[in-house]
């Protein structure tokens, strides 16, 4: 496969492993150029750091696409998570209409809630502005959790839910214009979660143990690997279960050192393993 040059666009948390400094070194590791632009940055992550310092760079997508634009800069693949705004949401649009090759690949981690609540700073303006964005034409795949895909299927969030539920929850968002859905954290069982992959009219699901203790940043682990491992070649579901072990592997390594490493998860250690399940 032709070497391939991959934009992330997502805040950077100087400290705390998540975000950007997760996925720029995934996504390296995984053989590919990665580019990123930076939404906001923070002096660390905003979960159990106090005072923190935040830099919203809004104000400079319009000038950093025009840059891009001016010369001729393309990507083959464009991954978004946490963005901090709609007018963000907007200018995402404008950077994918411009500098996503013909026939790239565009996925979206609509980074906004979990646990049945939307994260601190959205509203249901953000909500709307975030399923322009899931739902639009350009859009290949988008990478929610359960929250997140409730708030996007206009479905109210269940705790407790079936298979009924989660099927009647991918069913809504490809009825909005959802292409591949990769729905993460579905669990059917104690102490187990998987990832359920629907596209084509098929869908597939992946289980696999579930730590009850999770990390902070493991999403955007996830994220990073199946965009890695997908944009390397592997179909969606394929990608799915080598984001799902790698994570896995990365939480098993964090929690020898949870009383010191409470505040992120330890996922360079085990960059190898992703590598080598990606057959690099």
């Amino acid at each position: 496969m032709a070497y391939q040059r991959i934009l992330t666009i997502q805040d950077i948390s100087c400290v705390g492993q998540c975000s950007l400094t997760v996925a720029l070194p995934i996504l390296s590791a995984c053989g590919l150029e990665t580019a990123i632009l930076p939404s906001a940055v923070l002096s660390t992550h905003t979960a159990g750091f106090s005072g923190f310092t935040f830099a919203d760079l809004t104000e400079e997508f319009p000038k950093i696409n025009s840059h891009w634009k001016k010369e001729g800069i393309k990507f083959a693949a464009v991954y978004t998570g946490y963005l901090g705004n709609e007018a963000q949401i907007k200018y995402v649009k404008d950077i994918v209409r411009d500098c996503l090759e013909e026939g790239g690949k565009f996925i979206v981690d609509p980074a906004m809630a979990d646990y049945g609540k939307l994260y601190p700073p959205f509203t249901q303006e953000y909500v709307d502005a975030m399923k322009t964005l899931c739902f639009d034409e350009r859009t290949d795949i988008i990478l929610p959790n359960i929250t997140e895909a409730a708030y996007l299927a206009d479905i109210d969030y269940k705790e407790d839910y079936d298979k009924d539920y989660i099927d009647a929850l991918v069913k809504a968002l490809h009825d909005k214009g959802a292409k591949t859905v990769v729905l993460t954290g579905v669990s059917y069982a104690k102490d187990r979660t998987g990832v359920l992959v629907s596209e084509n009219g098929s869908s597939e699901y992946y289980e696999h143990f579930h730590y009850e203790q999770g990390c902070h940043g493991t999403g955007d682990v996830y994220a990073s690997a199946f965009v890695g491992a997908y944009t390397k070649g592997k179909r969606a579901f394929e990608a799915a279960k080598i984001a799902a072990d790698y994570t896995l592997r990365c939480i098993e390594a964090t929690q020898k050192d949870r009383e010191k490493h409470w505040y992120g998860v330890e996922f360079e250690p085990e960059l190898p393993e992703l590598v080598k399940a990606i057959g690099l």
